[in-house]
């Protein structure tokens, strides 16, 4: 089956894009075909698969304003089992467009079901933020992955946003599962970052990927390049975790396959 699924978080700074981008790209690389979907105004998932929108080629504000079809939107990248469909700063005043537009929190939902096929993973990179545009990417997508960075107040940003979550399964898709919650920017050189772990292991359990993802300085430079972080450097630390997150997800659906 095709999956959808939205990486979301409120509290911005926690490593969602970079997720984003590299789930999607370590997917592509185990040949499944994916596609991202940058619902982000910042556009950075966007810039970080090398795709500028300096042009005025239509991005996703287009597809989802009728302006441009699926095919006009969809661009390639390097990695031939990947494609985009690129952001831009139109999508700022989406929120306020869809405002008194009926059925607002299902028009990325309509647009997206003639994606889903057996054969795809769609990955949203949501804004942090709960506007129109995130609760768009909730109501379309099977699923939700939680990057949290292992800091001082991570329990309490999961709390809230788990909340969220159930807020949202009562208003607008029952059926949202959690994909994981993903730990993030993991320095183990501190105590602080081993004891977040532990912590949040002992509260979500089997909600938490095993996958933790590094500090890593090769990871953080990739954007720049317009590279996700397997064609940057291959043999990071960084591609190792998204790789090895990647498996875990592919984990995920085969069991929902056989279940």
């Amino acid at each position: 089956m095709g999956r959808i699924i939205a990486i979301a978080n409120q509290k911005g700074g926690v490593g969602k894009t970079t997720s984003a981008v590299n789930l999607a790209a370590a997917l592509a690389l185990a040949e499944k075909r994916t596609l991202l979907i940058d619902i982000d105004p910042q556009a950075n998932a966007t810039r970080g698969l090398g795709i500028g929108r300096e042009d005025e080629t239509p991005g996703v504000y287009e597809w989802l304003t009728d302006g441009a079809s699926i095919d006009d939107v969809i661009r390639p990248t390097e990695l031939p089992f990947l494609s985009v469909i690129p952001s831009g700063r139109q999508l700022v005043g989406l929120e306020v467009e869809l405002v008194e537009r009926e059925g607002r929190e299902f028009v990325l939902r309509e647009k997206i079901a003639s994606l889903v096929r057996d054969d795809v993973f769609i990955v949203l990179d949501c804004p942090p933020s709960l506007g129109l545009l995130t609760l768009n990417s909730l109501a379309a997508a099977h699923s939700v992955l939680i990057p949290v960075q292992c800091e001082y107040l991570a329990l309490e940003g999961i709390t809230e946003m788990m909340g969220t979550l159930d807020r949202v399964r009562q208003a607008v898709n029952p059926s949202l599962a959690i994909e994981g919650v993903l730990l993030t920017m993991y320095d183990d050189r501190t105590n602080l970052a081993r004891q977040v772990v532990g912590e949040v292991r002992r509260v979500f359990g089997d909600s938490v990927f095993k996958t933790i993802i590094p500090r890593n300085v090769r990871l953080s430079e990739a954007p720049s390049f317009g590279q996700p972080i397997m064609l940057y450097d291959v043999r990071s630390r960084g591609s190792e975790a998204y790789m090895a997150l990647a498996v875990e997800v592919l984990g995920h659906e085969q069991a929902q396959r056989a279940g």
